[in-house]
């Protein structure tokens, strides 16, 4: 079969997809973004909450520190594993009904977490939790790109990733405060009043759309538990590859059950007559490029995540809190220009802003790459907004350009694919920068600060940055088809 890319899509079938899709008033456009957004805002915050708490849980429940990991570690994988699944429902049965049940599931799911006895309900809760989040990620871009016209859509999107950054850039502070003057229960608890908030906004603007995919097509579910199985596999060997060793039979095993698992999947997708992933998407040069490029764009991003609190903490002795104040530049950072590059982008296309944006956060962790004992925190901060700018410029752009240019009634699965990117991408970024640190510092002698720490974090950030330098490869050759003026305007 040949490749089909983009600019050999005729102009007229996107027309006629829009057109078939009866776009909302600006009026119900804006109650949607406010819905989604508190969404966003509210799974993003959840994300970054518990990390901050975990110390007091392990103390609160009397558990080992590698166990409470878990609740972070299962909220992930339940998460990653179940966003396609979810994606390919919401195109058979609808978005929105699959977007509010999400809530329902998270809010009970937090309901329970908070009120957890031990630390086994605590992870099957946060597990349950996850299946609420993959419901919500996995809809909220289709909702989105489906209700604004094509002019608008990077806008609307970058003002959604703006409020999935500020979750991220509030989570620890706000999750530190609630633990020291209520509990760490009450991180939970939280979700509950912006959880219900959130679902009457979107029971009342989010449109009911109707199943976009044709009458004949069935749900997979030999594929789904195929594809849950491959991406559980691979994302617990990326995650605990350090604790387990890179070499270990249980490494190996999951890395080999990941790799078998795909080929089946690939191989049973060509021939079945529902897929649960349409294979024909990635035939499309400018979806593949999108999804390249996010992989290696949260790869750098979280290679960042991970090694600045060493840096900071272990190598320059600052306290968590003044850690927590330095790393809120990037997230701030982030939050102010996705939505400015999301407007540009409706403007003179996603291209130029996707493929610059890789490139300044590049550049940003070349910065990080030289720094020192004796680095000025003013360096550090600006090194941290140069990466921010970067990943800012290019989330809003790279999201509007790859799920524009899929038909409307693979949006969900497109959705859930550009969200299993991230969250693959997230963890090869923590798992490649831990193994080059890890392994440098065992090389020294294991030093658990000083010239070895930072020569380990300088060394992570430099190969991070070749990583970024190939995305930004990936997003300067992709297809960029003038799709914006063939849809209607829609009011």
């Amino acid at each position: 079969m040949p490749i089909v890319h983009e600019t050999a899509q005729p102009a007229a079938t996107f027309a006629r997809t829009e057109a078939r899709d009866s776009l909302p008033p600006p009026s119900t456009r804006r109650f949607v973004l406010a819905a989604i957004g508190v969404a966003a805002l509210m799974s993003s915050l959840d994300s970054s909450i518990v990390n901050a708490v975990l110390p007091v849980i392990t103390q609160a429940l009397d558990s080992a520190v590698a166990a409470t990991q878990w609740i972070v570690t299962i909220y992930l994988l339940v998460l990653s594993g179940l966003m396609l699944t979810f994606g390919r429902l919401g195109d058979l049965y609808g978005h929105k009904r699959v977007y509010l049940w999400g809530f329902g599931v998270f809010v009970v799911g937090s309901a329970v977490c908070g009120v957890a006895p031990s630390l086994p309900v605590l992870i099957g809760a946060r597990a349950f939790q996850g299946i609420g989040a993959a419901m919500l990620t996995a809809t909220s871009p289709a909702i989105l790109t489906s209700t604004f016209p094509a002019r608008q859509r990077g806008r609307a999107l970058g003002l959604f990733t703006t409020a999935t950054y500020l979750g991220l850039a509030i989570g620890p502070s706000l999750g530190g405060w609630l633990a020291d003057q209520v509990s760490w229960r009450a991180v939970f608890y939280i979700n509950m009043p912006i959880g219900a908030l959130a679902f009457a906004l979107s029971a009342r603007a989010v449109p009911s759309s109707r199943p976009g995919s044709r009458p004949h097509e069935r749900f997979d579910v030999p594929g789904a538990l195929v594809l849950t199985a491959a991406l559980v596999l691979l994302l617990l060997a990326l995650d605990q590859g350090h604790a387990w060793g890179w070499t270990s039979w249980l490494e190996l095993v999951c890395l080999g059950g990941a790799i078998l698992s795909l080929i089946v999947f690939v191989r049973f997708e060509a021939v079945t007559r529902s897929p649960m992933l349409d294979l024909t998407l990635f035939q499309r040069r400018l979806f593949s490029a999108a999804i390249a490029s996010a992989v290696l764009n949260y790869v750098g991003a979280f290679t960042t995540v991970f090694l600045m609190p060493f840096y900071l903490i272990a190598g320059r002795g600052l306290s968590p809190s003044q850690a927590g104040l330095v790393l809120m530049a990037m997230p701030l950072c982030m939050m102010v220009t996705a939505p400015l590059s999301g407007a540009l982008s409706d403007r003179i296309g996603s291209r130029l802003p996707a493929t610059g944006g890789m490139l300044i956060q590049t550049l940003g962790l070349m910065l990080l790459s030289q720094l020192r004992q004796d680095t000025p925190i003013g360096a550090v901060i600006g090194g941290l907004i140069v990466i921010g700018l970067g990943i800012g410029l290019f989330s809003s752009p790279n999201t509007s350009a790859a799920l524009g240019t899929v038909p409307a009634v693979r949006r969900g699965v497109a959705s859930g694919v550009l969200g299993t990117a991230r969250n693959v991408g997230m963890m090869l970024g923590i798992a490649m920068a831990g193994a080059v640190f890890s392994t440098l510092l065992s090389q020294a002698g294991g030093e658990p600060s000083g010239v070895s720490l930072i020569a380990a974090i300088r060394t992570a950030f430099l190969v991070a940055a070749g990583c970024t330098a190939v995305g930004a490869l990936a997003s300067f050759v992709r297809d960029q088809p003038n799709v914006q003026r063939n849809e209607p305007v829609g009011g």
